[in-house]
């Protein structure tokens, strides 16, 4: 743990791998995939991000759905999942993944120490309403931003912009938190505060971008703001 952070208004959250679990799709469904479901889930992940940088790079923005379902596509065919029932289940889950055991609590606490709190992801918005809805913490937020608004993925600058054009929240003022090491690097980039949620021990990315803090899940997220 670092130096305490002060001065921050609101905190903003990454959705996926940051509040909400995204392994928690296959482990939903594992008896279906069987002994290849950690595999799966791995793969998926990372092709689903690799396909939004390419598509940044390509200038060929889609909705995060259909990224998410032609990434799952890929790995269904690379470990030779042909049952369709499996892709339907696995997206089904998208829609309603688990948060992290932490993360209500943490936002009550941000609550009540008077910092707002707002989700900026990847998802698009008929994606991230269900899912937020489905946790039941649709009410912790002031507000749910999507990359959908910009036509881009992370990194792009123009989707960190969007949080104080829907907010009125200065760079400055706010606290950005990630699992992924690259979108703390280009948020702090950007000029936020970043908070890397380090929940695998991961080493750092050595990206521009200084990250001010790291912690291993949510939960040390109030102290490091000062909050009681």
């Amino acid at each position: 743990m670092t130096d305490p952070i002060s001065g921050i208004e609101m905190c903003v959250f990454d959705a996926y791998g940051t509040l909400y679990d995204f392994n928690s799709a296959v482990a939903r469904h594992r008896t279906a995939i069987g002994a290849r479901a950690d595999a799966l889930s791995e793969m998926w992940r990372s092709k689903q991000i690799q396909y939004t940088w390419l598509r940044n790079s390509m200038a060929a923005y889609a909705p995060f759905w259909q990224v998410t379902g032609e990434a799952l596509d890929h790995c269904l065919a690379a470990h030779a999942i042909t049952d369709p029932s499996v892709r339907d289940k696995l997206m089904g889950a998208y829609l309603a993944l688990d948060p992290f055991p932490e993360v209500p609590a943490m936002l009550d606490r941000l609550a009540r120490g008077g910092v707002r709190s707002a989700i900026l992801s990847n998802g698009n918005p008929e994606m991230l309403e269900p899912m937020v809805k489905a946790s039941g913490l649709a009410d912790r937020f002031d507000a749910v931003l999507s990359v959908d608004a910009v036509g881009a993925f992370k990194v792009d600058p123009r989707v960190y912009a969007l949080v104080e054009a829907r907010c009125g929240v200065r760079p400055d003022k706010v606290c950005f938190l990630s699992s992924n090491c690259w979108d703390a690097h280009g948020a702090a980039q950007f000029g936020f505060t970043v908070v890397w949620v380090n929940r695998a021990s991961a080493p750092d990315d050595n990206l521009p971008g200084r990250i001010a803090a790291q912690v291993k899940d949510l939960s040390h997220l109030p102290a490091l703001l000062g909050v009681a």
